[in-house]
């Protein structure tokens, strides 16, 4: 197909014969669709207003969109997650098919997510034109695949659909029927206004001046634009009048420049075509329409209860077991005297607290700049992951008894100082480090931050924080609970070094994770920088006369041939080597194939980092018996590896209530929804759901 300069598709290379067959084809389809079962969730159907165009005429089509209860449909420009109708059309020779023309979309936020969407039944209007060489009679039945996106507040599907409409070329005439319910259409369209607007940027901000009279009924109105780049769709907006100008100010997003076209929503779902011309705007006048900043207080009050109960069930979790340990020597080693333990209890505290604030912020901030980002995004870079390492290598080399740090000294008159210090930092690490593992309510209560407005977002981040360092806000407040702490004595170093034992094992899981997430030439800088702290540790203990000279050279000479030789290996490798999948990777796409097959589809999304991900995959997914049910109920399984980030999971995560990992999605055959399974999985769970079928 050719494109014409005025925006409209034409075919003029292929031949009638091969059109009229290809027509047939759609024909025969669209008469065998009434036998079959409905396979989209929207239902398409073109028509036209005259089906006798006449030559050198024109006349309009309607696609005609009729949503399943529960599922909406798309504007021109869909928002943050959707996109409008797409047509690949099929025209007959003389025929052009215009731009769609789209109805006044509703606004819907979910998860965060501003969508411009129909709930009900729409219709997208075209003009056709035909062309005046045209001969009366020839048969111009117009044929098309049409591609859409579906979704529910759950899920999302792209359809197709081959759409067509008889028509042949005569006298214009239109029906009586017709043409009323064209009109009908055609007033649900926005109306072009005659004059351009204005629009600004100003900082952070975007402005917009709009002509219109003060006559002009506003009640709750809103600016959908059509140009993508300008503006932060979920932000409020705000509207004000400035004689017979509406000014609208809202959050910039994007760097889109020169001309742009909106449409400004009015009363009764009315509405006002603009075309923007870059110049500067008006100054804000008397407000109208102002948008409520209230909040859902019971959802609020849940997620703020579920965030400090989930942070309390987190000492329960593997995951923080090492950095418990720290805690644990340091409540030992302050022998139950009072003021200690309530100072390093609110430091600790206060550590915690606040390693939460900053993740939650820098996350919402993230989140405003257009980052597909979720919680844990910490341990999805390999930077972050490295400090870590180095972190973990320290304190497991400290309480090994290699060296001393201040805080874990004793015996100084500002032991107080330095126990304050030490609970500080101890708070902070759990919370950067445990915080990813998404326990119990935990992970409903941080979904909860996406719909959210930010300053009621950050309390639910704290409240997290302040269930993780409860256990040790009450050992230091309550006397009962300290008196039952075991007595300062001998037995403290030797406790001190078995410590060392789950930080080691942490800092081991930590290289783990940073080999997976990075290439082959990082493994190799990797190796080399153990190597160099292996020979720093070697020679250390020579000049401290702990080994002898011979010894030290013999250990430096084993670690450069045995770490260097591997170091060299990873920097010859072309690709790091990947892990043979167990699962089929997860995209939109590979799910909405595996659902189409019409068996059950399991789906679970993990990452390295996340433990109890790992303990739910060893101890209930990839268990033989559930495989084996899985095997004979022919359900098909999705992995989603969040290990790196990726936007194509956060946004399915934010589209089920969730920003973290762990989350578990079961799909039976002919359900529209997905079913949440637990965070903590069983073998009989999995089992029962594929026996089920």
């Amino acid at each position: 197909m050719d494109r014409a300069k005025d925006g409209f598709v034409t075919d003029r290379s292929a031949s009638a014969t091969v059109r009229a067959l290809l027509a047939l084809f759609a024909l025969v389809l669209l008469a065998f669709a009434p036998a079959r079962a409905q396979t989209t969730h929207i239902a398409p159907r073109l028509v036209a207003e005259s089906v006798v165009p006449s030559p050198g005429g024109a006349t309009t089509i309607a696609l005609a969109m009729t949503p399943e209860k529960g599922w909406h449909g798309y504007w021109s420009n869909g928002g943050d997650a959707g996109f409008g109708m797409q047509v690949e059309w099929n025209a007959p020779r003389g025929v052009t098919v215009g731009a769609f023309r789209y109805p006044v979309p509703e606004a819907l936020t979910l998860f965060g997510l501003m969508n411009h969407v129909y709930e009900h039944p729409y219709a997208l209007l075209a003009d056709v034109r035909v062309d005046k060489s045209v001969a009366p009679g020839t048969d111009l039945t117009l044929t098309g695949i049409a591609n859409w996106l579906a979704c529910t507040d759950k899920i999302c599907v792209p359809e197709k659909a081959v759409i067509s409409v008889a028509m042949k070329a005569g006298d214009g005439a239109i029906a009586a029927g017709a043409q009323q319910q064209f009109d009908a259409w055609r007033a649900k369209l926005p109306q072009p206004l005659d004059r351009a607007g204005a629009w600004e940027r100003r900082g952070v901000m975007v402005r917009f001046g709009i002509p219109l009279p003060e006559g002009t009924t506003l009640d709750v109105p809103h600016l959908f634009l059509e140009t993508q780049g300008v503006i932060d769709y979920p932000a409020p907006q705000s509207f004000s009048r400035n004689g017979d100008w509406i000014i609208v100010e809202a959050r910039a997003k994007g760097d889109a420049a020169g001309p742009i076209q909106g449409l400004l929503k009015l009363s009764d779902g009315r509405g006002l075509s603009v075309h923007f011309e870059p110049e500067a705007v008006r100054l804000a006048g008397e407000p109208i329409g102002a948008a409520s900043r209230s909040i859902d207080m019971a959802l609020f009050w849940t997620a703020l209860g579920g965030a400090i109960i989930g942070g309390l069930i987190l000492n329960l979790m593997p995951c923080v077991f090492p950095i418990l340990s720290l805690k644990a020597l340091s409540l030992a080693r302050s022998g139950g005297d009072a003021r200690d333990a309530k100072i390093e209890a609110i430091a600790y505290t206060a550590g915690a607290v606040l390693t939460a604030l900053l993740l939650g912020g820098a996350l919402l901030a993230l989140r405003a700049a257009g980052e597909q980002v979720g919680w844990a995004f910490q341990l999805q870079h390999p930077v972050s992951v490295f400090v870590l390492m180095l972190l973990a290598i320290a304190i497991t080399l400290n309480l090994a008894g290699v060296y001393e740090l201040p805080s874990f000294g004793a015996g100084q008159r500002l032991a107080s100082q330095n126990g304050a210090a030490g609970g500080f930092w101890t708070g902070a690490l759990a919370a950067f480090v445990a915080t990813p593992c998404s326990g119990p309510l935990l992970g409903a209560a941080l979904g909860a931050t996406l719909v959210l407005p930010a300053w009621a977002a950050l309390p639910i981040f704290g409240g997290l924080g302040l269930g993780l360092a409860l256990p040790f806000l009450a050992v230091g407040f309550v006397p009962a609970l300290r008196s039952r702490l075991p007595k300062p004595g001998p037995w403290m170093a030797t406790f001190r070094k078995w410590m060392a034992w789950p930080m080691a094992l942490t800092a081991l899981g930590l290289g783990w994770l940073l080999w997976r997430q990075t290439g082959s030439v990082t493994h190799g800088w990797l190796l080399l920088f153990i190597m160099l702290l292996y020979i720093a540790e070697m020679l250390r203990r020579w000049r401290l006369g702990r080994i002898s000279r011979n010894t030290t050279l013999m250990l430096v000479v084993f670690a450069i041939a045995f770490f260097g030789f591997k170091a060299w290996d990873q920097f010859a490798m072309p690709v790091a080597p990947t892990a043979e999948a167990a699962a089929e990777t997860f995209s939109p796409d590979a799910l909405a194939k595996a659902r189409a097959t019409g068996k059950p589809v399991f789906v679970y999304f993990t990452a390295d980092w996340c433990l109890s991900c790992k303990a739910n995959e060893a101890g209930a997914i990839n268990r033989a018996a559930v495989q084996e049910a899985f095997d004979k109920a022919g359900v098909v399984t999705l992995v989603g590896d969040w290990t790196n980030g990726d936007p194509a999971i956060t946004r399915a995560l934010a589209e089920h209530g969730r920003n973290s990992v762990p989350l578990y999605l079961w799909y039976a055959p002919g359900k529209a929804e997905a079913e949440i399974l637990p965070q903590i999985l069983t073998p009989g769970l999995l089992t029962d759901k594929a026996g089920a079928i």
